[in-house]
């Protein structure tokens, strides 16, 4: 019986171990009074980390316009889900490519490196991205 239990708490921790690995992040119409945006902004994860964009209302993708050195171009499907593993450290500009104009845009920082933040700012924006671009670089 204590071996049965023992086995049961090993499972349930090594498999939450496993599980905190990968952070969801919603694509939203709306949440409270924002329009078109991903429910975290600003994600700071470990290099080998996942993220995975849950598409919570359709319309919506990932697309990063700004990555490090070495990363190639990424863009999902939209309406879809969609997972990445962040294998290269820096600073990741993305954004949901029907709604870039209205602001949806987000950053993630894998292994706390930023050394590739001034090919960031040198991102082309456009619209209300702009604007919520200089309110993230304030989160950093």
């Amino acid at each position: 019986m204590f071996r049965l239990l023992f086995i049961f708490i090993s499972f349930v921790f090594y498999s939450s171990v496993g599980f905190s690995q990968t952070l969801e992040i919603d694509m939203l119409n709306k949440l409270g009074k924002e329009k078109m945006l991903y429910s975290v902004k600003v994600a700071k994860i470990d290099v080998n980390q996942k993220i995975i964009w849950r598409s919570k209302t359709k319309g919506h993708n990932v697309e990063f316009i700004g990555m490090p050195k070495g990363v190639k171009k990424f863009k999902s499907k939209i309406s879809k889900d969609v997972e990445y593993e962040f294998k290269v450290p820096g600073i990741y500009l993305y954004q949901c490519t029907p709604h870039k104009a209205m602001g949806m845009i987000g950053l993630v920082i894998v292994g706390n490196d930023k050394s590739n933040l001034e090919k960031i700012k040198k991102v082309k924006l456009r619209g209300k991205s702009k604007k919520v671009f200089k309110k993230l670089l304030k989160e950093l």
